[in-house]
């Protein structure tokens, strides 16, 4: 059985974070590690505002000594990462073993809000996990950020700052098109450093989509543990996605999360 690690914030609404990776690890059939960077909280009384508690550099690298205590990783996933410390140590764990399969998602801003949730993170990202990037897949607000292009609001700016990011050294590129794009149609932009492919399909007008970006690469990152190609292993995550944003659940009156099952239908297992 391949083993993958997610290194990520922990989301106790359970849709997005670490939880949200996990869960994909195990619908697709990979046995699944964690290093926990922080935990995010969510306020009902500030309109459900984010808070990231960072838990320190030295927390996670034991947690990181002990994953990498067994017998390998075949493939593992950034997420939060709450600190530029965080983010220099797990670079470091990626290049001491070999770790070739890095899945980098910059969280750096919410897929609804122009918000910076880990404005320090920026410089961290490009210069210690972008260049391990095997995979990485900014939102359109990332993308922008990660580029210096700004506001992204057109597929062929999403393809200039794909070429821009893969210039920092991430293999493969992936750029989020969701709500902000504007268009009747859920449209990514994959970058392999040479050609573009564009990404459809339908796109739900649901709020029922909390831990999608999330999940959509912890999905790519179980793809190429079992060696799909970044390409196979984005579009199937896509799939994988698209099931859970359309089989949402309600979680309160403020948020709705992706149902991480339903693309294997695990609500009619026993």
């Amino acid at each position: 059985m391949k083993k993958v690690l997610t290194i990520a914030g922990s989301d106790s609404t359970g849709g997005a974070g670490l939880q949200a990776d996990l869960k994909t690890f195990e619908e697709y059939g990979v046995f699944g590690f964690s290093s926990i960077t922080s935990i995010v909280t969510m306020d009902p009384e500030q309109g459900w505002s984010h808070e990231v508690t960072d838990l320190g550099a030295e927390l996670l690298r034991k947690q990181l000594v002990s994953v990498f205590a067994g017998e390998g990783i075949d493939a593992l996933k950034t997420g939060m990462m709450a600190s530029e410390d965080n983010i220099e140590l797990a670079s470091q764990f990626i290049k001491e073993y070999d770790i070739e399969k890095a899945v980098i998602d910059p969280v750096i801003a919410c897929k609804g809000t122009a918000q910076i949730l880990q404005p320090k993170s920026v410089e961290g990202l490009k210069k210690f996990l972008i260049p391990n990037a095997y995979v990485t897949t900014p939102n359109l607000i990332e993308a922008g950020i990660l580029s210096g292009l700004g506001d992204i609001t057109s597929v062929e700016g999403m393809k200039e700052a794909a070429k821009i990011i893969s210039e920092l050294g991430a293999k493969n590129v992936v750029v989020k098109g969701g709500h902000r794009l504007g268009i009747d149609k859920a449209l990514d932009v994959f970058y392999d450093g040479q050609d573009f492919f564009e990404l459809e399909n339908e796109l739900y007008k649901t709020d029922f989509n909390h831990g999608a970006g999330c999940t959509f690469a912890a999905a790519i990152t179980a793809g190429v543990a079992k060696d799909l190609s970044p390409l196979e292993a984005a579009k199937l995550a896509k799939d994988f996605v698209a099931a859970g944003i359309k089989n949402g659940v309600r979680i309160n009156k403020y948020v709705g999360h992706v149902w991480h099952g339903a693309y294997n239908k695990a609500e009619d297992r026993l």
